[in-house]
């Protein structure tokens, strides 16, 4: 886990430490479990302040000089003790979602045609009695059976205006990223939509960049640009330009060796924390569910549920048979 990926400023290279400030190796990681066990993890996976705390020049690290270490040295051991905990918890959570994923998807491939199957019998079974005896309830109940069953739309029916030439629509985009969808309000853009466009266009025009680290942020903005004229968001178009008019963010003043280990701290917490809930989605799924059921043999698992069913559609289609002699 690099650093740059932890979305803070990385820490100082330890060559450039005085031997006695580098931190000590990092620890032996212990082996990931198979499934997310979160208490486990919780207990390595430090927070930012049990870290701190741990670092504290009250703590002994067991070493000859542990007393002279300064504090900052004793911090980033904090921080290494973190990092790995965390790795091994993302190990442990994401091997746990590839079963959930495989488990799925094969009782999908394997069990779907013996649930459809199932289904159709209940609605012939439903159709049966209800021919049989008249009785609105069960022509009721009949015509429910049947419901469950009807054919499902197709696939261009269920994607019909979520894609277009470059992949997902906006509109799709917002909807699986959670954000409000903001359809075009008519095809042409309004006047002031336009004007500002323009203007913003011939302001920020990727062209017009002297470096490439210039030309890239160009890029970026008009992309936005181009994004808010398509659906004419006028308000949208105005905020762009009062961010084009304040010009390049200003690079934030260079951190202290604590405060870089402390913000690496932080982060690895937060980190820690969405893994966390991850984790319980994943146990609480009804897919995590049946996996703990069987946590030494999910493919058994698979074949058990089948031979389950198969004896269900043997006891329908009998049920079946009587109602229809």
């Amino acid at each position: 886990m690099t650093h740059e990926a932890a979305g803070v400023p990385p820490t100082r290279n330890d060559d450039d430490r005085p031997d006695d400030a580098r931190p000590a190796e990092p620890q032996t990681a212990p082996e990931a479990t198979d499934s997310p066990d979160t208490s486990d993890a919780s207990a390595g996976g430090a927070s930012a302040a049990s870290a701190a705390s741990a670092s504290s020049p009250d703590s002994s690290d067991g070493g000859p000089q542990g007393g002279d270490e300064r504090p900052e040295a004793r911090l980033a051991k904090a921080v290494q003790v973190a990092e790995q905990a965390l790795i091994e918890f993302e190990i442990a959570v994401e091997t746990f979602r590839v079963e959930v994923e495989n488990f799925s998807r094969l009782h999908h491939q394997k069990l779907g045609p013996m649930y459809a199957r199932l289904d159709e019998l209940d609605a012939q079974i439903a159709e049966a009695r209800a021919a049989r005896t008249g009785d609105p309830e069960d022509l009721r109940k009949a015509k429910e059976a049947r419901d469950i069953v009807m054919p499902m739309p197709g696939v261009d029916e269920l994607f019909h205006d979520w894609m277009d030439s470059d992949g997902l629509s906006p509109e799709a985009s917002a909807m699986l990223t959670e954000q409000p969808v903001r359809p075009p309000k008519q095809v042409r853009p309004s006047e002031e939509a336009r004007r500002l466009y323009r203007e913003l266009a011939r302001k920020a025009h990727p062209d017009l960049a002297q470096d490439e680290p210039e030309r890239e942020r160009r890029d970026e903005f008009i992309t936005r640009v181009n994004a808010a004229y398509g659906r004419g968001d006028v308000e949208l178009l105005k905020e762009l330009a009062a961010e084009w008019a304040a010009g390049p963010a200003k690079p934030l003043p260079p951190l202290s060796e604590s405060e870089e280990l402390y913000a690496r701290l932080e982060w690895l917490s937060r980190r820690k924390e969405l893994l966390t809930v991850l984790a319980k989605e994943l146990e609480e799924s009804a897919i995590g569910s049946m996996l703990r059921m069987a946590p030494d043999d999910p493919d058994q698992l698979l074949e058990d549920i089948g031979d389950q069913l198969l004896g269900e559609v043997s006891r329908r289609e009998a049920e079946l048979a009587e109602l229809v002699q």
